[in-house]
């Protein structure tokens, strides 16, 4: 909450009430409920699939091809011990005959991320622009919600209204 709502409630006799320094944009990406007339639009958090393969930086290649190929998955989501994003295996990056060799010296270091907030349309588009076949959305910390795959992003924004229209800049 904003340091006025919080200075309100304690004027009106709340004891225990807490200002929410990061505000409200900050609740939102971290993919928290809101309110009012844009919470009901699908935001890139309610696609994303939280169950992605995820690996750890020293993980041996092997490892990480099989527990990916068992889950049916072209991409693993490298992660360090507090689920911060560090980088991405995609397929190619797995070919490597060296099943000893470490995600860490492989991995796609620093992948662009996304706000569970962001609206699905725009991230559609973006994905589509981009070329993207898979995003991982985060929180604003940098820890993993999830990943958006670019074929469920585009279903969610089409809707019943056919292609994906990019954003609308006119507010």
């Amino acid at each position: 909450m904003s340091p006025r709502a919080a200075w309100r409630l304690e004027s009106l006799g709340f004891q225990e009430v807490y200002d929410y320094e990061g505000g409200k944009q900050d609740w939102a990406a971290a993919g928290l409920p809101m309110e009012g007339t844009l919470a009901a639009l699908t935001k890139a958090g309610d696609v994303a699939l939280p169950d992605v393969p995820t690996c750890e930086l020293q993980e041996p290649l092997g490892q990480v091809r099989t527990r990916m190929h068992t889950a049916g998955w072209d991409v693993c989501v490298v992660l360090n011990p507090e689920r911060v994003v560090m980088g991405l295996l995609r397929r190619e990056q797995l070919e490597t005959p060296m099943d000893d060799e470490r995600a860490e010296r492989v991995m796609r270091p620093g992948p662009s991320t996304f706000r569970p907030n962001v609206d699905i349309g725009e991230m559609a588009h973006y994905m589509g622009e981009h070329d993207l076949p898979s995003a991982p959305i985060t929180t604003s910390d940098g820890r993993l919600v999830g990943m958006l795959m670019r074929a469920d992003a585009e279903r969610a924004a089409h809707g019943s209204h056919g292609e994906v229209a990019a954003p609308d800049d006119a507010g």
